[in-house]
């Protein structure tokens, strides 16, 4: 019909969001970097309803999903904290990968000997039974 708005379309005047502005994906975006630009990954839900210029009720959405999922806790009344891993710096996964590191390291060095080890083990037996003067032993046969 000629004055309906299609589906995708642009929006009728400049200032008009269209539906993927006002989407609760982007939303979800845009308050996870502002929670990440946040001092210790608190943030007060007033000052996020604000600075993303949408109604609180819409802030609430998002939060309730959050920590339905264990991402942000309530720290007090209007704010809240990030407790997830990803955005900020966790100074325990940090130790733990150094350690992890570390240990790598250490196994490769392991391993590394190992296989020197085996590789001079089966030079030994190679030479052992080359020997002509242990040809008459029935182990050969067996390598």
């Amino acid at each position: 019909m000629a004055g309906e708005l299609a589906i995708g379309s642009a929006p009728k005047s400049p200032g008009e969001k269209t539906r993927y502005d006002t989407s609760l994906g982007l939303l979800t975006k845009k308050f996870i970097h502002l929670l990440s630009e946040s001092e210790d990954g608190v943030l007060d839900l007033n000052r996020a309803a604000e600075v993303l210029d949408v109604q609180k009720r819409r802030i609430y959405d998002i939060t309730n999903v959050l920590e339905g999922i264990q991402l942000i806790r309530k720290k007090s009344k209007n704010n809240i904290q990030w407790m997830g891993t990803g955005i900020f710096e966790d100074s325990t996964v940090t130790t733990k990968q150094h350690s992890l590191r570390q240990e790598l390291t250490e196994i490769s060095k392991i391993e590394r000997m190992l296989d020197k080890l085996i590789h001079e083990c089966t030079l030994q037996l190679k030479h052992l039974t080359d020997d002509e003067t242990n040809q008459r032993y029935p182990f050969k046969d067996r390598i």
